[in-house]
């Protein structure tokens, strides 16, 4: 007989699986510690006009998904009404089943609005209106969504020349109890041959407090940077890793490469290498000491439609799987850390589902320091964010780690529709380990089970970080 499409055991397939979710795992709070949310609509508690203003604007997974069904760009990302591309995206979701948005379109609509109708052509009108008229009342701003959400901490995605003024006010805010935290994010920092790097040395340079005419003064900005993320809050780094190179080079040769790039504006792969090398090397030793986590995401291939890039810019839908090898420079970047002032906590995710054992047993070189968990194979990311990415990525660990250990789920998400993803994982979760249960895998053992789920659901995280103003699970 067929199960009832969402119900409330959606996903969970054993009675094992459904007592860990119902009884555990579905009333945990969340620690988002990877998000690409807005800080200043954080404060400013955003209100969204309509469901195609907060589901679609800025959403890539979506529009990747509209073109692939034929939809014109139009009713993507271009000037047509927002009704009519809510329509279009309704025509779309029919034909994504077998995709993970089929699945988080309906939960969301569920879990955040009630509706229990599927999407479709026909459907659309009335839930287009019923799920404007709670927009626009009361308890949907962007912090009520948070709330509603129990979330704890919500870590954005920060350049290192931002002020954190958002952040700032979002303390003085009465009521709020969800910890913003930054992110420091130095990839304009590192990739020197890009157009983006002379203007954005200017803006650190500004923040700084005075011109960056030498290496040792770039990273001297960089440092002071790091110290301000820290005294806002900020507990972790986060780094774009989209082709994984390590050179050992000296202070000395950084330097003179640093200098030649400040003249000629550009330098070669080799010199970019080394560059990267060593200033990640620094940023590392500065991470450990303050006791950040440092995350690592490898292998995107970005921006790989140059027509499209020129008319809508990045992060728009076109970017893909990278490939290379990364074992021998991976293992040798963090091995160079470790020797420079000892490697921080690490979270190592790659875009490339190839590279998940090679991720999982690099990490395992690289613990110790009486750290639970200290270097970590990341959760499914991007592309490998469904229900077959999430359960290898899982029993990868379990097979070459210690699954009791990972710090679990993050939205990586810039909606704040998105903490349904969350719940999606947690049953994954759940019926992974009810799998083995019923199979006579892992124990029948209840307090055994919910004390490994309540871990990778939050308590791990939380432990992990170690973010200031953290509202405890247990109160």
């Amino acid at each position: 007989m067929a199960k009832t499409f969402l119900d409330e055991n959606f996903l969970l397939n054993s009675e094992t699986a459904i007592q860990l979710y119902h009884g555990t795992a579905k009333e945990m709070p969340i620690i988002d510690y990877h998000c690409h949310l807005s800080p200043q609509e954080i404060f400013e508690n955003k209100t969204f006009k309509n469901i195609t203003e907060a589901w679609l604007y800025g959403d890539h997974y979506k529009w990747r998904v509209m073109r692939a069904n034929g939809i014109e760009e139009r009713y993507i990302t271009g000037e047509a009404e927002d009704y009519d591309k809510f329509l279009a995206w309704a025509r779309t979701v029919p034909q994504l089943i077998g995709n993970p948005l089929y699945h988080w379109t309906h939960l969301e609509l569920q879990r955040f609005f009630g509706v229990y109708e599927l999407l479709n052509e026909h459907s659309a009108p009335a839930i287009w209106e019923k799920v404007n008229k709670q927009l626009q009342g009361p308890g949907f701003g962007a912090r009520d969504l948070i709330t509603k959400s129990k979330v704890t901490v919500v870590c954005t995605t920060d350049d290192p020349v931002d002020s954190l003024e958002y952040h700032a006010q979002i303390r003085e805010i009465s009521g709020f109890e969800t910890a913003v935290l930054p992110s420091f994010r130095p990839d304009k920092a590192l990739e020197v041959n890009r157009a983006t790097f002379k203007p954005w040395l200017e803006k650190l340079s500004v923040v700084h407090g005075s011109d960056i005419r030498s290496y040792d003064e770039f990273l001297a900005a960089l440092e002071k940077r790091v110290r301000f993320f820290h005294e806002a809050g900020g507990r972790v780094s986060d780094h774009a890793i989209d082709k994984v190179m390590y050179a050992d080079t000296t202070k000395e040769e950084a330097s003179e490469i640093f200098t030649r790039l400040l003249e000629q504006g550009q330098v070669s792969p080799e010199e970019e290498a080394k560059h990267k090398s060593y200033t990640l090397v620094f940023l590392s030793s500065l991470y450990a000491e303050l006791g950040w986590a440092m995350q690592l995401h490898i292998h995107a291939l970005r921006n790989n439609n140059s027509v499209a890039f020129a008319k809508l810019g990045p992060d728009t839908g076109y970017d893909s799987i990278n490939d290379g090898v990364i074992a021998q420079p991976l293992v040798s970047l963090l091995d160079a850390m470790e020797n420079a002032g000892g490697l921080p906590k690490t979270i190592l995710y790659s875009l490339n589902p190839n590279d998940y054992h090679v991720l999982a047993s690099a990490a395992g070189s690289f613990q110790g320091g009486g750290i639970p968990g200290k270097i970590q194979f990341g959760t499914s990311w991007w592309y490998n964010d469904h229900r077959d990415g999430i359960r290898e990525q899982m029993r990868i660990l379990g097979n070459l780690g210690v699954l009791s250990r990972f710090v679990g789920m993050l939205t990586d998400s810039r909606s704040f529709l998105s903490y349904t993803r969350h719940e999606y994982f947690r049953r994954l979760l759940c019926d992974l380990l009810g799998s083995w249960v019923e199979s006579g895998e892992a124990p029948n053992d209840p307090q055994l089970l919910s004390s490994l789920v309540e871990g990778i659901c939050y308590n791990n995280a939380e432990q992990y970080f170690n973010f200031p103003a953290v509202v405890s699970s247990r109160s």
